[in-house]
């Protein structure tokens, strides 16, 4: 279903206080740096999407942007439905969704152990397509190409998938031993003209339980990761130092590559840690050595630290998690507000019915200010189930529409087959 909102958003940006049964607000108000012009929800059936999806499949777990695959000179996205069950129970598929420029669905491609002509051998509970991201044309033939996870052994891999224009597979490379629940591509980093990929591993355990970690995978001109030139940052390596704490889950499902936000040469990249105080959750701003990508400085963004001064939900959730887990997902989106600075989106997915934020930033890397994307704030009208989980997923998608507006994927539809919504903003 596709909605519109021509309006000014208004949206609140202080502090609230919430009691058990809803959320309730006593705050200042200010204009929003955009315009909410609607937003397209894309799931079975919907937005010209038929897939056959089935309860459980997570269809938009993570999702990207991957450029013109068929040519028709509108970006085409990737999609994850890491539960799927082609082949082996939880095996895992991705879809090619070949879109329209309103962000309605002209066809898609799906990409499994059983479709799209990808040859590889999945076990039950692999969970292909975990991670996702759009890297470029790497092998040089015009087309676009895709990085999909497998993060669960015995075979957690890294697969660089080249396409045909319909989006089935032409080949593949497998870069065993990698576990990635969540991939971001950040760019060309190393200057080799090839993007490089943050692989997001919340679960690991260096420096204690579930501390968390991101490596940063360089490729090579065949597809193969450099393993020895890979970068790890966490709480014992890369120069991150102190700060992590045990289950605070650092690294979460997607990074934010944000440029040199303050001018001194060094790129700032945002990495979440959503369990971090309580499960409250946490952003990382990181400034990364320009030559050894180690981190260098940082800071942390969460309740009351830094700017942000929105209350974050620490209750039970009915999936017996805990929680808001703000900083589970993040895209890079540019200068939203016209200061000059990049700006952040994140999300809190189990703040509710799950709550989007933009967080606009200082050349100091604090929150300057920020806006809430839910059912009653951002000027969008979403009309989220109360356990939706929207923005367990974020992703940038662009100038969709060649208007000049952004468009900005979000994954919801917890506890169903699961749901893309594309919002479109207009800077303002």
């Amino acid at each position: 279903m596709k909605k519109f909102a021509l309006l000014i958003a208004v949206a609140t940006i202080v502090s609230c206080s919430h009691d058990d049964d809803s959320k309730k607000a006593e705050t200042t108000t200010t204009t929003n740096a955009y315009k909410a012009e609607g937003f397209v929800t894309i799931n079975e059936g919907q937005a010209g999407f038929t897939a056959g999806l089935e309860s459980g499949d997570r269809f938009g777990r993570d999702h990207d942007k991957i450029g013109d695959v068929d040519g028709d000179g509108v970006t085409d996205f990737i999609v994850g439905a890491r539960s799927d069950d082609d082949g082996a129970t939880d095996a895992g598929a991705v879809y090619i969704l070949f879109m329209n420029n309103d962000g309605t669905v002209k066809s898609n491609q799906k990409i499994s152990m059983l479709a799209g002509g990808f040859t590889d051998t999945l076990n039950a509970g692999n969970f292909f397509g975990y991670g996702v991201a759009g890297i470029g044309d790497y092998n040089n033939d015009g087309i676009p190409d895709i990085a999909v996870s497998s993060p669960v052994a015995p075979n957690n891999s890294l697969y660089i998938i080249h396409l045909n224009t319909d989006g089935t597979v032409k080949s593949f490379v497998k870069n065993e031993n990698i576990i990635a629940n969540g991939l971001t591509a950040i760019g060309d980093l190393n200057g080799d003209n090839r993007i490089d990929l943050v692989a997001c591993v919340p679960g690991s355990n260096d420096g204690g339980n579930n501390r968390g970690a991101i490596d940063i995978l360089f490729l090579n001109d065949e597809s193969k990761v450099m393993y020895g030139n890979t970068v790890t940052i966490s709480d014992t390596q890369g120069g991150l130092g102190a700060g992590l704490g045990d289950d605070d889950q650092f690294g979460g499902r997607e990074v934010a590559m944000l440029g040199d936000i303050d001018n001194d040469g060094n790129k700032e990249l945002a990495v979440g840690a959503f369990m971090s105080n309580g499960g409250k959750g946490a952003v990382w701003i990181l400034s990364l050595d320009n030559t050894t990508y180690n981190v260098i400085s940082k800071i942390k963004i969460t309740e009351g630290l830094n700017g942000f001064t929105d209350e974050l939900t620490s209750d039970v959730n009915p999936n017996g998690t805990y929680g808001a887990n703000f900083g589970h997902a993040m895209c890079a989106a540019g200068d939203i507000d016209g200061d000059g600075i990049p700006d952040l989106i994140t999300g809190a997915n189990q703040q509710y019915e799950g709550w989007g934020y933009i967080l606009y930033l200082n050349e100091d890397k604090t929150v300057k200010s920020f806006s809430r994307i839910n059912n009653d704030d951002g000027g969008f009208e979403l009309n989220l189930e109360s356990e939706e989980r929207f923005s367990r997923s974020i992703s940038f998608a662009g100038d969709l529409k060649g208007d000049g507006s952004i468009a900005v994927n979000f994954g919801g539809g917890a506890g169903g087959t699961g749901t893309l919504y594309t919002l479109f903003f207009r800077p303002q």
